[in-house]
Formats: C-alpha cells, sequence, structure tokens
C-alpha cells in the first residue's frame, strides 16, 4: 500500500489532501483520495495531517474489505510519518497525536507490517491522487482560489 498527502498551497492551514493505492501481487485493488480538510475552512491541517489521513483511509478501506489478519507493508514518502510509526521518532505535535494513535490501532489488524519510507519517485501514484483530490476540492470550492489568492493559471490545471 502507497499513501501520500499535501497542503497546499500554503502549509500549515492550505487545503490538506490525501491519496493511496492498494496493491495485491502486483495488482492495483482500490485507489482513493480526499480531503482532510482546509484552513479557511477551520481546520488545522498540514501535510503531516494529510500523510496521517492518507495512511489511515487506506487502513481502514483494508479492514472494511477483508484484509485483516494479512501481512502488509506500508510504503510512503514522508519520512516524519515512516520514522514516528516505526518508533524512531517521537510525536510530538497535539494535532498528530490522535492520528497516530489511530494508525497504531489499525495496524494491530494485520501481521507483519513492514513501514517503508520510498523516494517521491517511487510513490507518484498516490502523490497523483493527492494532487487530483487538491485539483477536485478547487474546482468544487472556487472561493478557495480567492482566499488562498491561486491564479486561475496556478501549477494545478483547474478544468
Amino acid at each position: 500500500m502507497y499513501f501520500d498527502g499535501l497542503c497546499e498551497p500554503v502549509n500549515p492551514g492550505g487545503v490538506a489532501a490525501y491519496g493511496f493505492v492498494v496493491y495485491s501481487d502486483g495488482r492495483r485493488l482500490h485507489a482513493g483520495r480526499g480531503v482532510a480538510g482546509a484552513g479557511y475552512l477551520g481546520g488545522d491541517v498540514t501535510n503531516n495531517v494529510a500523510e496521517y489521513t492518507a495512511l489511515i483511509k487506506a487502513l481502514e478501506w483494508l479492514v472494511e474489505n477483508g484484509f485483516s489478519g494479512e501481512e502488509l507493508v506500508v510504503r510512503g514518502d514522508s519520512q516524519l510519518v515512516i520514522r514516528q510509526l516505526n518508533g524512531e521518532y517521537a510525536v510530538k505535535s497535539p494535532r498528530i497525536a490522535p492520528l497516530y494513535a489511530r494508525v497504531k490501532e489499525l495496524l494491530r489488524f494485520f501481521q507483519n507490517v513492514k513501514l517503508e519510507w520510498v523516494p517521491r519517485e517511487l510513490n507518484a501514484e498516490a502523490d497523483a491522487l493527492s494532487r487530483a483530490a487538491y485539483e477536485e476540492f478547487l474546482r468544487e470550492h472556487p472561493e478557495a482560489l480567492r482566499v488562498y489568492n491561486i491564479k486561475a493559471k496556478s501549477r494545478f490545471t483547474l478544468r
């Protein structure tokens, strides 16, 4: 399983979007994406909130779809998230602590869990899903363009 998140156009306080992809035996089983929140709507969001939300949504999908008890390899390009979950870094942020706790709770459903950091280029599919969720949010909430002073010809294509 691969996960990714972003908080654009500012971090913290932008639009926190996420994406994840689940594979089994090299075959794509499921892809998901969404928005964890937006600062201008009152969300206390960061890129790390988006990353953790991606992981939570992916793990919840796996549990809901009968993969409990299976071996699991989790891959993401967030060194912070991977290192926190592997016990190398402490969780100090009050906004991250409940997300971290939820991930740890969900990971108990699986056996032989491996949490691996991967370079961004090996996480392109999850990254693209998080960016698609961000673009979709901007299309559905055009006021965000004004609030964040995003130019229509930003680096994201708004169709």
